[in-house]
Order: C-alpha cells, then structure tokens, then sequence
C-alpha cells in the first residue's frame, strides 16, 4: 500500500509541475498587468497626468520585477516556492500571498468538504430510494430534481436566491459569514446559528448539482446490480428485500462513486466558488476575480495551483480507496 501511494505521489509531481506553467502562461496572456492598474488609478482618480502615472507604474514594474520576461517572472515564483515556500507577494492585497490563502482557503475548505458530505448522504440516499422504487411517482419527483440539478448553471440558482432574499425578504445582511455583533465573539452556539444563517444558500446551491450527480449514478448502478446474478441468489436463499439491498447490491454499486472521489473536491470548490463570488463571501472565489481583474499575478496564479493541487490529491485518494475495495487495483498500478 505504501509502494503503492509513494508511485502514484510520485507521478503526481511532474502534472503539478506542467499545471503550474500552463496555469501561470495563461493568466500572463492578456495584455496588461498591475502596474496598468495602478496607472488607471492614480489617472481617474489621483488627478495625474498620463506622463506621470506612466512613470510612477514604469518604476512599480522595476521595482518588483513586473518588467522581466515571462519566464524569469515563472521561474522566481516557483523557485520561491519550492526554495523557501514563498508564493510572492500580493500587490493588490498589500501582503504574503501565502496570507491571502491563508485566510480564505480554510473557510473554502470547510465549506466544499461540508457540501461534499451532504451530496453524498442525500444523493446515494435518494439514489437507493428511487431505485428501490423504479417508475413510482418517487422515482420520478427525484429523476426530475436531479436533471434540474446537473443543468441549472449554479450562478443563476445564486442570482435567483439573492434576489429573494433582498427584494422579497428584505434580508440586508450578505456578504459576511456572522453578523456584525458576531464577527469577534467567541465561539456559541447562537454564533453557529448565526454562521448558518448566512451561509446556507452557498452551501445549499452547490450541494444541489453533487447531490444531482451522486443520486442519478446511484440510482442507474443501483439498478444494474439488481438484476445480478448473485444478488437473485440471496433472493432465493430467502433474504429481506432490504438486506438484499443494503448488504448485496448496495456495495457493488458505490463503486463508481468512489471513483467520483477524484474530482469532486475540485467540482465542490467551484461550486463553492461560483456562488461565493455571487454572494460576495470572503473566500477563493472572490479574491480569483479581483486578482484578476487587476493583474495580481500571484495570487491568481497561487490559488490556481491549490484547485489543480486538489484535483491531484482526489484522484490519489480516490485511488486509495479502490485499492481498498479490490486489490488488484493495486497490483495493475505496481505493474
């Protein structure tokens, strides 16, 4: 097992390393960079002239190496990070990149791994349920959940629920994950309630296209496996349909699941993303847009590389679980 998971770090390694340069290229493609930014600004807004700003952003790209070729930029980031761990520095936020991750990736984190867990109760929950109950009325309420669920862009379920809240509810408070008497309380349970409260929309929404996903392929393997040949023996042999179910055919039918495993930390994080930039929430998704949107490299760059990280790890640990389910999984990937 050791061997097995050392191989497949190993081959890991070398992706990274090509993600890195695919992903650092591509951000560095469209013209312009943070010192046009700061250009702009002190144009539209510090009152200076074009000759001036032009000057003062020429002195900014010196001084921190924005006027070097695109592959020395590459090459100081990355042997800054492997040399010392440092990810650069964040000129828009004014600080370590490793702080600006530090301080959003967590509450990323803990959210897609929350919505992870629900999709998977809920979706292999209702799988069963409808599969169990194929062509009932069940069957077909959570069919259509489920097509509404893998089609619907998750942005506009954002776009809808924020309008509901503000224009129909009247809720004032978004874009915050406590209320204001909150922020630095200690932990409670009314401040738990409170956490809830505000971010229950981006955890409902992206939840709703993994639980989608979970429960129709539960569902069609589920199925599948119902009409084996070994679970029409434990029939015969005078098992409860439900034992039948939940020791027999159940098991056999999570395995595709458990491949899933590989890329649904990257797919809860967009969805997480995706609903956090609608909702304004201090976590990744908004500070890739800002990045972005005034060319800080960096920062852009550094949490392009944990999302391509989290893929990488996904799939290893999907790997490690189908090496626990069937052994020859191991001894194909040692071959």
């Amino acid at each position: 097992m050791l061997r097995f998971l050392l191989t497949r770090i190993a081959s890991a390694i070398p992706v990274l390393a090509i993600l890195s340069l695919v992903t650092f290229a591509i951000i560095q493609a469209p013209p312009g960079d943070y010192a046009d930014y700061i250009r702009s600004q002190l144009i539209n807004q510090g009152g200076a002239s074009f000759a001036e700003a032009d000057a003062q952003a020429k002195a900014y790209r010196i001084e921190h190496g924005l006027d070097k070729p695109l592959p020395v930029q590459y090459l100081n980031w990355i042997g800054g990070i492997i040399n010392r761990g440092d990810f650069g520095y964040s000129l828009y936020y004014n600080k370590p990149v490793a702080d600006v991750v530090g301080e959003r990736l967590p509450r990323t984190l803990i959210l897609a791994l929350v919505c992870h867990l629900l999709a998977s109760v809920l979706g292999i929950t209702f799988g069963i349920w409808a599969a169990t109950r194929q062509y009932t009325w069940i069957d077909s309420t959570l069919s259509a959940i489920s097509f509404l669920g893998m089609t619907v862009p998750r942005f506009l379920m954002a776009l809808i629920i924020v309008y509901l809240m503000v224009f129909q509810f009247n809720v004032s408070e978004i874009g915050s994950f406590f209320s204001p008497q909150y922020g630095g309380a200690p932990w409670s349970w009314a401040k738990f309630v409170d956490l809830v409260r505000h971010v229950w929309p981006v955890v409902a929404i992206a939840t709703f296209g993994g639980l989608a996903y979970n429960m129709r392929v539960m569902r069609g393997n589920l199925l599948d496996t119902l009409n084996a040949q070994y679970v029409e023996t434990a029939r015969a042999k005078g098992l409860t349909g439900a034992a039948v179910v939940m020791r027999h055919a159940v098991p056999n039918a999570l395995h595709p699941l458990v491949m899933y495993q590989g890329v649904v930390l990257p797919y809860m994080l967009t969805g997480e993303i995706e609903t956090a930039i609608i909702f304004a929430l201090p976590t990744v998704g908004p500070a890739i847009v800002g990045s972005m949107a005034v060319g800080d490299v960096y920062v852009t760059a550094t949490f392009m590389m944990v999302l391509s990280a989290t893929l990488i790890v996904g799939n290893i640990i999907a790997d490690m679980l189908l090496v626990l389910l069937d052994p020859r999984v191991r001894q194909f990937g040692e071959g």
